[in-house]
């Protein structure tokens, strides 16, 4: 951090979105304790056979998914999430995107990844936010990786209603039909990394999935902040 950062920290000082103490000049987001208490799914190590990409077979052609952390809504480290979606907070994300990189890439999470798509907001969405927060994710994800980010080639069609007061079977309803692919050349045999905030019933990814699956030998794989576990 240089000086005019560290002057800026100190008539402003920056707090952990988690339990709001002072963060120290090496910190980002995130205090040191509340990284260590994270509830970590550790999924990346198992990413063909866990939980989550349970919820992709026989729905969609997901080879591997993983999550950096469960969520729990209403939760302390819940926070985390609402920060990020709803406080104008886009650099929260890019940190938390550095922080899930740094731990997938101890399991070899993105070998042979060739491209992180975020899951795109509908344009309403996008304006009333100022930001897609998937996007921040994958900025983030890719400042450690390397990966190159692509915002162009998944768009959203439509916006029907929000998913968070919705069953499974109405989520999966709500998302049909809603993405499709722009440039679908630029795709073609690469293995694409889905990036998303939060993975509840896995329908807004299925639904990225199907639509991404038309395309001549792609691979795809799932990467999310938070899991919901049933």
């Amino acid at each position: 951090m240089n000086y005019w950062s560290r002057f800026l920290d100190f008539i402003s000082p920056r707090l952990c979105v988690v339990c709001g103490r002072r963060l120290s000049p090496s910190e980002h987001s995130l205090c040191a304790a509340c990284q260590l208490r994270l509830p970590r799914t550790a999924y990346q190590f198992f990413p063909d056979d866990n939980p989550m990409v349970q919820h992709f077979w026989h729905l969609s052609p997901v080879r591997r998914a993983a999550a950096f952390i469960y969520f729990h809504p209403h939760s302390e480290m819940a926070r985390i999430v609402y920060e990020l979606k709803y406080h104008n907070s886009p650099d929260v994300g890019e940190d938390l995107g550095r922080l899930m990189a740094t731990d997938m890439m101890m399991a070899h999470f993105f070998d042979d990844t060739d491209l992180l798509i975020p899951v795109p907001l509908s344009k309403k969405r996008l304006s009333q936010r100022g930001y897609n927060q998937c996007e921040m994710l994958a900025r983030g994800i890719s400042s450690m990786t390397g990966l190159p980010v692509v915002t162009k080639v998944l768009q959203r069609q439509s916006f029907h209603e929000s998913q968070t007061h919705l069953t499974r079977r109405q989520r999966q309803d709500n998302v049909n039909g809603t993405f499709i692919v722009q440039d679908p050349e630029r795709l073609k045999g690469r293995h694409v990394l889905l990036i998303d905030d939060v993975c509840t019933t896995g329908a807004t990814l299925t639904a990225c999935a199907q639509a991404l699956a038309l395309i001549e030998g792609i691979r795809i794989s799932v990467l999310t902040l938070g899991f919901t576990k049933s």
